[in-house]
């Protein structure tokens, strides 16, 4: 939980894809503090959250290019009951440093996650390598923001709709973000391989790998929309034990309909890297042309009925129907 060191290396790739360029710079899920919740350290660590967010708005501002910071555990605490809670929010702050938008997690993960090798071997952690054979779920420890509507960030790359991790596996929250006019989807992400079930495992021990890249594939083309996934990386080999693979997913891409996956060295790769991708939006619009998704969501006789339905933006509180369909 070296978070100082991580934001410096964060920094350090930034102001890289600033000099070649880039105009939106997005990092994965818990790359400040790593995610573990029961470290007697960890809550104190998360209480410097707004010192790292203003840190990335000063850094966006100096390099002029848009940040998304990963997320960021948040703790906060109610001034009279003295509860805290933590929440994990990824935000979108612009090229002036100025935060445009902000999401909290919604679908949080429920299960604890077993490392599939022996516990002298293991010495990974999220980013800073921590040693565990058990890492924790998190439904436990952060709060939802439940029945918060999706809502679209106007950005300078266009509309944006920030997504996290486990949110990827849920088509009704790009629904609700397509529906309101969203083109590009951002999810930071801590995704490995190790997530799978032991009897998942071992019937493909990269079974995780391919729920990436099905459901990835799968939500560009059924969205006509953009999804940039930045997932976790590390090592590809333990240094306690070299012929040991480490579990990182990686995956970390642009997605687009027709082309599928960009991302050059880290989209087929679990290692830590940066990759420069140019995103061609006229893509977006073909597709669209093609597949008409949004202009079908967008019909008043509609047949499926979603929280999204109301195209309000957000005002929909998410406690009607929401997945009844029209006879």
């Amino acid at each position: 939980m070296q978070i100082e060191g991580n934001y410096a290396k964060a920094a350090e790739f930034i102001e890289s894809a600033a000099s070649q360029g880039a105009q939106l710079a997005v990092l994965p899920e818990y790359h400040l503090t790593n995610w573990i919740p029961e470290d007697p350290n960890f809550a104190n660590l998360c209480g410097q959250w707004k010192l790292y967010l203003e840190k990335y708005q000063a850094l966006a501002k100096a390099n002029n290019i848009c940040i998304v910071p990963g997320t960021i555990v948040e703790r906060h605490q109610h001034a009279e009951s003295e509860e805290e809670k933590l929440l994990n929010v990824a935000y979108f702050i612009n090229n002036h440093g100025e935060i445009l938008g902000s999401y909290q997690k919604k679908n949080l993960w429920y299960i604890t996650r077993f490392l599939s090798v022996p516990k002298p071997q293991l010495e990974w952690g999220v980013v800073n390598h921590c040693r565990h054979d058990q890492r924790h779920p998190e439904r436990p420890h952060l709060t939802s923001s439940t029945h918060e509507a999706h809502r679209v960030i106007q950005t300078p790359i266009g509309p944006v709709g920030l997504l996290i991790c486990w949110d990827l596996a849920f088509p009704e929250a790009f629904r609700e973000l397509i529906a309101n006019g969203a083109k590009t989807i951002i999810i930071p992400t801590f995704w490995t391989l190790s997530d799978c079930s032991p009897y998942g495992l071992k019937l493909n021990p990269r079974a995780e790998a391919l729920f990436l890249t099905s459901t990835l594939t799968s939500r560009t083309f059924e969205n006509t929309c953009a999804v940039i996934f930045a997932n976790a990386g590390g090592p590809a080999k333990s240094s306690a034990s070299p012929n040991n693979p480490t579990p990182y997913a990686g995956h970390s891409c642009v997605t687009m309909p027709f082309v599928g996956a960009l991302g050059d060295e880290t989209k087929d790769s679990g290692e830590e890297g940066m990759s420069i991708v140019e995103m061609d939006m006229q893509i977006l619009e073909e597709a669209e042309k093609q597949y008409k998704v949004r202009e079908d969501i967008a019909r008043e006789d509609w047949h499926y009925i979603y929280r999204h339905t109301s195209r309000d933006g957000g005002d929909n509180d998410g406690k009607e129907d929401a997945a009844k369909a029209k006879l």
